[in-house]
């Protein structure tokens, strides 16, 4: 199996928005959640709890956003 790009969610104090999602990304979210759940033994009961992980998995990861984040210190 594909070793996924997410770990186990972390429950932290939120911030709350509001968020209207495609079907389809919601099919994939719950899809997603349901391979997570199985690759870590944890089941993931809400699949909107990957928002937050994914996004901040794809602002650490995108290199473009961390130059210009450094050039404008």
């Amino acid at each position: 199996m594909a070793k996924l790009k997410l770990g186990p969610i972390v429950d932290e104090k939120p911030v709350k928005a509001a968020v209207e999602l495609p079907a389809s990304l919601h099919r994939d979210l719950t899809a997603y959640a349901e391979a997570l759940a199985r690759e870590t033994g944890q089941p993931v009961t809400d699949p909107m709890k990957l928002i937050v992980p994914m996004l901040e998995r794809f602002i650490t990861s995108d290199r473009g956003f961390a130059k210009a984040r450094r050039a404008s210190r």
